[in-house]
């Protein structure tokens, strides 16, 4: 069977898993540990994505993001790639490093927000890595340390997640360790990573109520949610789907989008696609790339080899395009398409 694409769009939460080919370590020591961190800290900071929570267990990883500047997808392209080159590099191994497809499911917020920080940040207690709460508290490979204030990541948003809790900052993450302590009897959690009906439900209790009353509600492997949310994330992921082609059918394509740009910028089609670090082109191959992701649906990918650029410059140049639209009033279209 296929592999569903995966949803995405701006301001979704994700939680992502990222387990070991074979459930081998991805972490030998506290330095790869160390590494990825710092890559993380790059790649986030540099996309502007926001992370709510964050366990790195020797065989895999947790991450709860938000889809900021760009998708999801990219954020991971960057991360796994260069921390797989590195650590490969490091440990004098060759061959793949994580399994093929990482997990990535799309959230309710509203409710399911907390709960997910705590399933994550309990998963080091859960594997054992630290003996009890207390540890936990100072571990300095888990989200939970910074929340409590005892380690510090400029990149990962503790004042977000403690505002659920009060506006004073102690008191705020007194509730939060609490909150914390009450998840440890729940232990593992199926519900919130498990099949998708399981999870729309809210656990297998639900399922069982549901099939009793003969009851029917909308479900996705990709997104944990209530019925009504996954139906709606699934309507906006045709709706954009649609968009996409609706554009290819009338003719915005790669080339319509290069004269556009240039028609914006008042300069020659042939400039935008100019290679060099003069000023106007980097400016109008920003653009391109921007609005070729963020508008015409384009992967990395396809701008990549389009521009004969590396993926990563792909996605540096869409951020500096998305800020270079906002600053100037720029569109796309004249009216909404």
């Amino acid at each position: 069977m296929p592999r569903k694409a995966r949803i995405d769009a701006p301001g979704a939460l994700h939680h992502i898993i990222v387990r070991g080919i074979e459930r081998r370590k991805i972490f030998y020591d506290d330095s790869d540990r160390d590494n990825f961190l710092n890559r993380i800290g790059i790649i986030l900071t540099d996309t502007e994505t926001p992370c709510f929570a964050w366990a790195l267990i020797p065989n895999h990883f947790h991450l709860l993001l938000r889809t900021g500047a760009v998708s999801i997808a990219t954020v991971m392209r960057r991360l796994l790639t260069g921390y797989a080159i590195s650590f490969n590099r490091q440990h004098r191994r060759r061959g793949q490093l994580f399994q093929n497809r990482y997990k990535s499911i799309l959230c309710q917020e509203d409710s399911y927000l907390l709960e997910l920080v705590r399933y994550i940040h309990l998963n080091p207690l859960r594997a054992r890595l630290v003996s009890d709460l207390k540890k936990l508290d100072k571990y300095s490979y888990c989200g939970h340390s910074v929340l409590m204030g005892k380690k510090k990541h400029d990149w990962q948003d503790a004042g977000y997640i403690l505002k659920h809790y009060d506006n004073k900052y102690s008191t705020a993450r007194r509730r939060y360790r609490q909150y914390v302590k009450k998840g440890i009897a729940k232990g593992r959690r199926s519900d919130l990573v498990g099949g998708g009906l399981i999870r729309s439900a809210g656990g297998w209790s639900a399922v069982k109520a549901l099939r009793k009353n003969a009851a029917r509600m909308k479900s996705d492997e990709r997104i944990l949610g209530d019925g009504d949310f996954v139906e709606n994330v699934l309507k906006k992921a045709q709706e954009s789907l649609e968009r996409k082609y609706k554009f290819d059918a009338q003719g915005y394509d790669f080339d319509w989008l290069v004269n556009r740009v240039a028609q914006c910028l008042s300069i020659e089609p042939k400039d935008v696609l100019t290679r060099g670090k003069y000023k106007r082109t980097v400016k109008a191959r920003s653009l391109l790339c921007y609005w070729g992701m963020r508008e015409l649906g384009m992967t990395t990918v396809e701008l990549a080899q389009k521009l004969n650029l590396a993926q990563p410059t792909v996605s540096q140049s869409a951020m500096r395009g998305r800020k270079i639209a906002l600053e100037e009033g720029l569109k796309l279209f004249e009216q909404n398409k």
